[in-house]
């Protein structure tokens, strides 16, 4: 064989290899290629249809009464509660998921804006008015949903139709004793509880104020939802108090004695019991 003819196979094993280097080239630069466009429809299809969690406020377009709640939020809310309602690191809790009903029984009355953190929020004069309150309210509503309130006009109808009715009366002071009296008493006074908390006075809690403490359950108190007592069954709770607080002034039973629950009573029968009979001992016993 001569020089030429060896090198004729060397000569086509060398464009062979080329091809094949190439066709591996290929094939990877068309799997790359492959890859990108999966992750580029998979991620186009999470912007489209995925929720919007990390979406900018600016983005949500709020209703007039929001807009308004907002306005008032960042003038006086916002330095506890953050931006977007998320809350503060030990200033303020996460307003997300509270909803308007928390919002409102806060501001309405007075617990909200805080002065300074306490063992507990007490009621005092609001700050703002009850139009004020719905509308921030309403914008933490739009932020992040959670509770709402019934109709006031609606919600008062149904508290005085249950005040009419003996039936449903009687059935509000049996739910009031089993689930209310243990911390705000018999007669709605309140009392004390641990820690320097207290559960308050509800003499002067209006409807929609009382309705929305069972649904949010403010600090210490629980949450009662409609799975646990149905909106009738707090109509029927609200007219029992109600009907407590307007009997306060003309108690049938004579001395009210604070109207603090049957304690009082029984010392106050104790006493007199015994100063009566020690008297009629003593007179007895002058007499003979």
């Amino acid at each position: 064989m001569t020089s030429e003819q060896s090198k004729r196979p060397l000569a086509r094993l060398v464009p062979g290899g080329a091809r094949a280097a190439r066709g591996k080239l290929r094939r990877r630069l068309s799997a790359a290629v492959r890859l990108v466009a999966a992750l580029t429809v998979v991620g186009g299809l999470y912007t489209a249809y995925a929720p919007g969690v990390g979406r900018a406020e600016d983005t949500v377009k709020l209703s007039e009464s929001a807009a308004e709640g907002k306005a008032i939020y960042e003038v006086s809310c916002i330095t506890c509660h953050g931006r977007n309602a998320q809350g503060v690191e030990n200033r303020g809790p996460s307003l997300i998921g509270v909803g308007s009903a928390a919002v409102e029984f806060q501001v309405n009355t007075g617990r909200m804006p805080l002065a300074r953190q306490e063992a507990q929020a007490e009621r005092k004069q609001p700050q703002f008015n009850q139009e004020q309150a719905a509308q921030l309210g309403a914008y933490i509503q739009e932020l992040g949903g959670g509770p709402q309130l019934p109709d006031s006009q609606s919600l008062d109808e149904q508290v005085k139709k249950a005040q009419s009715d003996d039936k449903i009366l009687a059935h509000g002071g049996e739910l009031y004793r089993v689930n209310c009296s243990s911390c705000h008493a018999f007669s709605t006074g309140g009392g004390a509880l641990s820690s320097g908390k207290y559960a308050p006075s509800l003499q002067h809690s209006t409807n929609r104020d009382i309705y929305a403490a069972m649904l949010t359950g403010p600090q210490n108190m629980p949450v009662f939802g409609n799975n646990q007592l149905s909106p009738d069954d707090k109509a029927a709770i609200i007219a029992y108090i109600q009907n407590l607080n307007q009997n306060e002034a003309t108690d049938p039973g004579g001395w009210s004695l604070g109207r603090y629950g049957p304690v009082p009573e029984g010392l106050v029968i104790f006493l007199v019991g015994i100063a009566a009979l020690v008297f009629a001992t003593l007179w007895i016993a002058g007499k003979s």
